[in-house]
């Protein structure tokens, strides 16, 4: 069993704070919005592992920082260039962020702040979406840019908006907006920028009252179908999409 005190202020993306059995990580960088890399891929796989080993967790708010949840926006020619033995620490990054986060056994709510440009599924892989009425999805860093959507965009979008729709968002680079999110079944609530956190908060507080047992096991048996999928097929995804890159370096 992790304590809170042992990893609370291990890592440099993401501030936590906890009370009362509710702990609120915000992501960021360098106190900004987040913007993709290797720190933020490297840091919340052990993340999320350590908050699922906390017994003391009893529901999580997932925000970000400032006017944007996640980003910066991908473009053509932006993916960097890796060699296989790179891209193996890629594919265990990305395959340990997406099943470490079903790991987590209490329930999830996310707050997008803002746009969602990159890793959105981070958000969608909550049990309540929570966005700010300037909130939008978008998958920037894939298809768009020029690589394989595959970690695990290609699993979440389909599932989430029906195989058909989900493909067409991937393959078209589709901005949706907060309104237009919630009416397609990804957000469950669009609130005013200022009512974000104190709506996740309200949630998570009538959430909490419930006895952990009731949290744990409803989060282990609503995620159990997506936890499935994404064992099965996130590291076939992620393969595709690192061979599209490594033969851009012939």
């Amino acid at each position: 069993m992790t304590e809170f005190k042992d990893y609370c202020e291990r890592y440099s993306c993401v501030k936590m704070r906890r009370q009362n059995g509710i702990l609120e990580l915000v992501l960021h960088t360098a106190d900004g919005p987040l913007q993709w890399g290797p720190v933020p891929s490297g840091e919340l796989p052990n993340a999320f592992n350590d908050i699922a080993r906390d017994q003391e967790n009893k529901v999580i708010i997932l925000t970000g920082t400032g006017p944007e949840f996640i980003g910066p926006k991908a473009t053509p020619g932006s993916w960097p260039r890796r060699t296989p033995s790179e891209w193996d620490v890629t594919i265990r990054n990305e395959m340990k962020m997406g099943l470490g986060m079903l790991d987590i056994e209490v329930p999830m709510i996310a707050a997008v702040n803002g746009p969602a440009l990159r890793h959105s599924e981070l958000a969608l892989l909550c049990d309540i979406v929570l966005a700010s009425s300037d909130a939008s999805f978008m998958d920037s860093g894939h298809f768009a840019a020029g690589a394989v959507p595959g970690d695990p965009v290609h699993i979440v979008y389909p599932m989430l908006l029906g195989a058909n729709r989900g493909r067409y968002f991937l393959l078209t680079g589709e901005t949706l907006d907060a309104q237009r999110s919630k009416e397609l079944g990804l957000v469950s609530e669009v609130v005013p920028p200022d009512r974000l956190l104190p709506r996740a908060r309200e949630i998570a507080v009538e959430l909490a009252s419930r006895s952990i047992l009731v949290l744990r096991y409803t989060r282990i048996l609503l995620t159990h179908r997506l936890k499935r999928e994404i064992h099965e097929t996130l590291g076939y995804g992620l393969a595709f999409a690192g061979l599209s890159q490594v033969e851009k370096r012939i």
